[in-house]
C-alpha cells in the first residue's frame, strides 16, 4: 500500500494564538464551520484539543463515505493531531506566524491507499477531491475567525 496525502492552507487574518485556540474548539468553531460532505459531527469527549474525540461521516465522493472517529492530540506547538480509529486516516493541523497579525493554517491528510489500479486512481484523484473539501473547510474557518466569531 502507497501512502496517499493531501495538504491545504490559508492565510487567516488573525493572531496565531487566536486561530489555535478556534482550531481546537470542536464543541464550537469547528462544527459551525464544517462543510456539506461532513454529516453526524459529534464530540464525543472533550472538546477543547487534545483530548478530545470527535466523530463525523466525510462524503468525499458519491460512492465514497469514510466514518471516522478521531482522537486528538497536540504533538507540537499549536499543532493538531486527528487519528481515525476506523482507519489509517490522520491529519495535521499546524498554525504558523505569517507576520502582521496573520496566520498561516496548514491541514495535511494522510492514509494508506488501495494497491493496483484502485490504488493508481486513489492516488491520483483524491488528494484533489480532498483539497478542495478542506479548502472549503478553510475558507468557512477563515471568514469566522476573523469575524471575530
Amino acid at each position: 500500500m502507497a501512502q496517499v496525502e493531501a495538504t491545504t492552507e490559508r492565510i487567516v487574518a488573525a493572531e496565531p494564538e487566536r486561530v489555535y485556540a478556534a482550531l481546537a474548539d470542536y464543541t464550537g468553531t469547528r462544527g459551525r464551520v464544517l462543510p456539506g460532505q461532513f454529516s453526524e459531527y459529534e464530540v464525543r469527549e472533550g472538546g477543547a484539543g487534545a483530548g478530545t474525540v470527535v466523530h463525523w461521516r466525510l462524503q468525499a465522493t458519491s460512492k465514497r463515505v469514510r466514518d471516522c472517529l478521531l482522537d486528538v492530540t497536540a504533538p507540537g506547538e499549536r499543532q493538531l493531531l486527528e487519528s481515525d480509529r476506523n482507519s489509517s486516516m490522520t491529519t495535521t493541523w499546524t498554525v504558523t506566524d505569517a507576520g502582521a497579525g496573520r496566520s498561516k493554517v496548514v491541514a495535511a491528510t494522510r492514509w494508506q491507499g488501495a494497491t493496483g489500479v484502485g490504488g493508481f486512481f486513489e492516488r491520483t484523484f483524491a488528494p484533489k477531491g480532498l483539497g478542495r473539501i478542506y479548502d472549503e473547510l478553510l475558507a468557512k474557518f477563515a471568514a469566522e475567525v476573523e469575524s471575530g466569531q
